[in-house]
């Protein structure tokens, strides 16, 4: 197999997101993009594709991460976090499920059929508060391709059809409080990003979450991958299936209110934060 060329690469990988951005118009003159960065390779693509489009475009960049508490595994994604953001001169914000929420996940995993269920509800939450609070317009997030497809088929598995309205580039706004998230990786395969870091030797975190194998997520995408590579090109096909399906979809709104608990955005009286939090102490 021939050579990869770096510069070629680069200039693929770029070009696709810088025309994702522009099409979709994600960012917008003089915003404040909060770029949601893990250290894995995803969010770093991200911070450093964003980076790379202030030469086109006059806007801000703040990244925040989030350290959940799961020992032996966060570190080094926080590390990457930091020493990839000081190397582009952009702030980091790093918050913590033990500071912010007054536990870590490995103290409260235990009680919930999947680590990913409490993961996922306090690590937006904190995402969304730190940005409401320093005023970004957008959360920049590193979902690709993949992992769309994946949310798509849980979603579609499960009979949720609300969540139809999260697929696609951008989120509108629909609360005040709730800040919108973009998605400039969205057309993006994860085999592309994961070349990407090994051509350029980027710091990135690579280890596996140790709760993800109890994940449908991880289900699905074990499948996804296997008949990929059976059947080459079922995942573009796929992807292109969900956005005419969704062409039937675009009259599904979520009317939000604020919980009467923390205050934060919600579909319902009390936040799912606030619930999981109540349960644990009773």
């Amino acid at each position: 197999m021939a050579k990869l060329d770096v510069e070629e690469y680069n200039d693929m990988i770029f070009s696709r997101i810088n025309n994702l951005i522009s099409e979709y118009d994600l960012i917008k003159e003089n915003e404040l993009i909060a770029v949601a960065l893990s250290g894995g390779k995803d969010s770093v693509l991200t911070l450093h594709a964003l980076k790379g489009y202030q030469e086109f475009l006059d806007f801000d960049l703040v990244a925040i991460s989030v350290d959940e508490g799961i020992k032996g595994y966060r570190a080094h994604g926080i590390d990457a976090a930091v020493n990839n953001a000081r190397e582009l001169g952009i702030e980091l914000i790093q918050k913590s499920f033990l500071e912010d929420e007054g536990f870590a996940l490995d103290d409260i995993y235990q009680e919930f059929k999947s680590a990913c269920i409490p993961c996922g509800v306090f690590r937006r939450n904190i995402l969304n508060k730190t940005a409401y609070e320093v005023g970004a317009s957008k959360i920049a997030t590193g979902h690709n391709l993949d992992d769309e497809i994946q949310s798509f088929l849980m979603s579609f598995a499960r009979g949720d059809t609300i969540k139809f309205s999260k697929f696609g580039p951008e989120l509108d706004v629909i609360h005040p409080k709730l800040v919108p998230r973009i998605k400039p990786l969205w057309n993006t395969p994860e085999k592309d990003v994961g070349t990407w870091a090994i051509l350029n030797n980027i710091e990135i975190h690579l280890d596996e979450c140790p709760y993800s194998h109890l994940s449908l997520r991880a289900k699905i995408k074990e499948f996804l991958n296997v008949n990929e590579d059976a059947h080459p090109g079922l995942k573009k096909n796929i992807m292109e299936s969900f956005q005419k399906i969704l062409t039937f979809e675009n009259d599904i709104s979520t009317n939000l209110n604020e919980c009467e608990v923390c205050g934060e955005p919600t579909s319902s009286n009390i936040c799912k934060a606030c619930e999981i939090k109540k349960d644990l102490v009773s």
